[in-house]
């Protein structure tokens, strides 16, 4: 039996009537939405000394045009959860869910914003009208989404003998139970048949947003405003997954896999074209590099099941590799071979040393291979600090590392200098930025070939039950060997491309942890925050545990407690990833529905 409730409490939930009523809540959140988009045009504070010149009126700036997004989707959702024509296919799965998501947005942004005025400028004597009149705003707004009506689910009772901790913890289950409740959303209604050309420009407007949004975020200016860029397309990406557009737009680009993958490196191509100087392609660049190696490592640990805390050394030995026959002045070898054989011999090396490494290891299982792989990372890093002509032989010029690598020159054309297409001056990290993009290309393509064949259903097969996959006849250890040698192999590319962008290579950039990525932890994180066994999920994973640590210096030595800590709350409100293989994300939540057919891979 369930009923309708508005409140969170486990103890006050059955006995509390909804206080406002739904048309009056709904009419208050779509009408908060609104005003809080009208207030962005405000001035917020009366001098220009915080970020972003919030003191302009008619125009939205820094943190404004954030809140601004806020409200807009609020607004949206409620005027489609009225069923206004031409924009109820913006909810497809329910409106609710995604007014109360979008309300939070931009709540928590205003709330930010507040406090950020009130502690550089001292206090909020600082704010202008307009800043009182959009917390305000947003306050209603969130007041009438959150007294939208939802089905409670039945909560478990507390046992008269229960300690206060067991009833503590069965207050906080409730608490949750509810919470997830009020934001729960329906089945997407299927849409309606569209002409492929319609489709296809859908897709493609679709990209050119999501360029819009990795363009913004990568090149926000200052900390305050990186910090509501976060809250904003966290809590907006939740209410139109809610919304079920994110499921629409997934349903298209599976019926367009081919048109979608393009669109994709064709958007992501054009980011270079944004910047007026390397600064931010220099970012761009290294997301790229790390985001790669992080859909290699996808294949170890996403498709196969195994757990590897030492990939990153394979990324050193593409990285090695190459600087060493590039034509450094510090490699012993004297030798400066083309970058297409460079990269050859990286990652060839990387899949030598994947092979010499997994042959007497991947009989192991659990955490027993765990252990070795970070053992073999460490051993890596030691071995190229000894190799410096004291400890060992002069190879790697030890703890200094390899410097001094060329920038790369192919078939005439030299990454290191600026170029101009099309009236577009394209600098030297552009340039790479275009180069990494090929080889993540091909790495995409390694990874949906292999994981749709016969072989990746292997390796599937292994991930769910080892054991009864060798029983059904599969060679579990030539199987995993294969998948350790691949993502080994996909990690040398990545890192023969990687030295020619630092033109230095040395040994404390491959470790298993460290504030700053790449190293093996954030990597894994990236495979896992992502989606496990998906090609965009480490994409996007790795994009974003690399672009947040650099956006987050300014916290200095509390960096890594403040990332961890959002780590774990994201996998606790999401622990299949934020693009989830499907197979996975039915494990993990029973109360979804099967769809009738899944791939291969289980995405």
């Amino acid at each position: 039996m369930t009923t309708t409730t508005t409140d969170t409490a486990p103890q006050a939930i059955a006995t509390r009537e909804n206080r406002i009523p739904e048309q009056a809540a709904r009419a208050m959140a779509t009408a908060g939405g609104a005003l809080t988009v009208v207030s962005c045009f405000l001035a917020w504070t009366w001098t220009s000394a915080f970020p972003g010149d919030l003191t302009v009126y008619g125009y939205p700036g820094g943190l404004q045009w954030l809140v601004l997004v806020g409200g807009a989707l609020t607004t949206l959702f409620g005027l489609s959860s009225y069923g206004i024509k031409g924009l109820r296919w913006l909810t497809p799965a329910g409106a609710d869910a995604a007014i109360k998501l979008s309300a939070l947005a931009a709540l928590y942004t205003t709330l930010y914003t507040v406090k950020a005025i009130s502690t550089a400028l001292g206090g909020l004597v600082n704010l202008e009208p307009g800043g009182f009149i959009v917390l305000i705003a947003s306050v209603i707004a969130y007041l009438g989404a959150r007294s939208l009506p939802f089905e409670r689910p039945e909560l478990d009772e507390a046992d008269p003998e229960d300690s206060w901790w067991d009833r503590y913890k069965l207050g906080y289950r409730n608490r949750w139970a509810v919470t997830k409740a009020a934001h729960a959303s329906g089945t997407p209604k299927p849409a309606r048949a569209l002409p492929a050309s319609v489709e296809i420009l859908i897709i493609a407007a679709v990209l050119a947003v999501g360029l819009g949004v990795f363009t913004y975020g990568v090149t926000t200016p200052y900390q305050e405003l990186f910090i509501g860029f976060l809250i904003t397309a966290g809590f907006g990406f939740a209410a139109l997954q809610k919304a079920g557009l994110v499921a629409r737009f997934t349903a298209l680009t599976a019926k367009h896999r081919n048109v979608a993958l393009v669109g994709a490196f064709v958007a992501a191509a054009a980011f270079p074209l944004t910047q007026t100087d390397d600064q931010y392609a220099t970012l761009g660049v290294n997301i790229l590099i790390f985001a790669t190696v992080a859909l290699g490592l996808n294949i170890v640990v996403g498709l196969t099941g195994l757990l590897d805390l030492g990939y990153v050394a394979f990324l050193g030995v593409g990285a090695y590799t190459a600087a060493l026959v590039s034509g450094s002045p510090n490699s012993p070898f004297g030798i400066h071979l083309p970058f297409w054989a460079a990269i050859i011999l990286g990652a060839a090396a990387s899949m030598v040393f994947g092979v010499l490494i997994g042959a007497p290891t991947l009989r192991l299982r659990g955490d027993y291979l765990a252990i070795v792989t970070l053992g073999f990372g460490e051993i890596f890093r030691i071995s190229m600090n000894n190799l410096d002509g004291v400890s060992g032989p002069d190879l790697t010029n030890g703890p200094n590392g390899v410097a001094g690598v060329p920038n790369v020159n192919l078939f005439g054309f030299d990454f290191g200098a600026n170029h101009v297409f099309f009236g577009f001056t394209i600098g030297r990290f552009a340039n790479y930025f275009l180069l990494m993009l090929l080889v993540t290309l091909i790495v995409i393509m390694v990874f949906r070939r292999s994981a749709e064949s016969r072989i990746g259903r292997a390796w599937v097969a292994i991930r769910e039950d080892e054991t009864a996959a060798e029983a059904m006849g599969i060679n579990g250890f030539r199987v995993k060997l294969i998948a350790f040698a691949l993502g080994a192999t996909l990690a040398g590319l990545a890192g023969a491309v990687q030295a020619h962008v630092n033109y230095t290579v040395t040994p404390d950039q491959y470790v298993f942890a460290n504030a700053v990525p790449p190293n093996s932890a954030f990597l894994l994180a990236a495979v896992v925050l992502g989606g496990m066994g998906t090609i965009s999920g480490p994409l996007v994973g790795g994009a974003l545990l690399f672009m947040i640590p650099n956006k987050l210096q300014f916290l200095g030595e509390y960096q890594l407690l403040v990332f961890g800590i959002a780590l774990v709350v994201l996998m606790r409100l999401r622990p299949e990833g934020l693009i989830p293989n499907r197979r996975n994300q039915l494990e993990l939540h029973k109360d979804l529905e099967a769809p009738a057919v899944l791939s291969k891979a289980g995405a």
